[in-house]
């Protein structure tokens, strides 16, 4: 067991309730853009309105809009026009990244993460979310995406805590071979995922990124009346996995990481090694999208 007595567990425990309840909520732009875009009567102006207010998610919508992705052949400079052009889900995106990344964008002593790694962690692992939706049709593949991005939010709040009990921890995880999320429980009285799920609670998001948060680390516990949330669990657990395989984001709650078949054979992906070849393309296309980022 931990080092750490009942009484300092409680304390620590406290904390990190007090600290969650200190977290900023989503900026009400953000709220109100977000609501737009779910909203099967608002159109491309009304979105505009909102995405407006911040000159940052402006820029980076029209500079898409005018990427030679989309192969326009001429200048887009009105913000409601671009959000027509790229669709509701890819503004969706561009919203969450920009807000999560804002939150995300530090380094994490207590998880031996260097400043940008775990936002590169987080933006690979929603790329291969996105691929594994789209490849096993399971769950919409930007429902993948967002789930991907918000699965590690929770070491945000837990980095002090985790650098306080940081030894124990560790001692843990190679004592007794358990994984660094059920050592994070022993010690804390929480693991980041179970943080996470609660960030996401107080954030007001929906309850299929509580659940895939909540349940990346051990996807075969979701509770049976949750069920129509364990194919997005499954897809977040696999994507988490082969990106801490491929070395991306690796920080110390990888130590003692776990690939369960459980998810794979729900998924029915019969070779795992082929999918991680498949996703190797991702990583350079979030170190190309983080220094994107810094632009703005």
């Amino acid at each position: 067991m931990s080092d750490i007595d009942e009484r300092s567990r409680e304390l620590i425990k406290t904390r990190i309730i007090s600290k969650l309840k200190e977290m900023k909520s989503f900026p009400q732009f953000v709220v109100e853009t977000l609501r737009k875009l779910n909203d099967p009567t608002s159109n491309a102006s009304d979105v505009a309105a909102s995405l407006s207010r911040d000159e940052g998610l402006v820029l980076r919508t029209l500079k898409l809009a005018n990427s030679a992705a989309y192969g326009i052949p001429r200048n887009i400079p009105d913000v409601s026009e671009a959000i027509a052009l790229l669709g509701y889900k890819n503004i969706s995106n561009i919203v969450l990244s920009a807000t999560v990344y804002s939150v995300m964008d530090k380094g994490l002593s207590g998880y031996a993460l260097d400043r940008g790694e775990m936002w590169r962690h987080s933006l690979t692992t929603a790329y291969a979310a996105r691929h594994i939706a789209s490849m096993t049709r399971k769950v919409p593949p930007e429902e993948a995406y967002v789930g991907g991005l918000l699965h590690d939010i929770g070491k945000v709040v837990l980095n002090d805590y985790v650098r306080f009990g940081y030894g124990i921890i560790v001692k843990l995880v190679e004592e007794e071979h358990i994984p660094f999320t059920d050592a994070e429980l022993k010690v804390l009285g929480f693991d980041h995922s179970a943080v996470g799920a609660l960030l996401i609670e107080r954030w007001d998001l929906p309850k299929a990124y509580h659940y895939s948060t909540l349940y990346h680390h051990r996807p075969n516990d979701l509770d049976s009346e949750c069920k129509q949330f364990q194919p997005l669990v499954d897809i977040i657990s696999v994507a988490n996995s082969i990106c801490l395989m491929m070395g991306i984001g690796l920080g110390t709650d990888s130590l003692q990481n776990y690939m369960y078949p459980e998810p794979l054979e729900r998924l029915k992906i019969g070779d795992y090694e082929t999918l991680m070849s498949e996703l190797v393309d991702f990583a350079g296309q979030a170190s190309s999208d983080m220094e994107e980022m810094k632009e703005f």
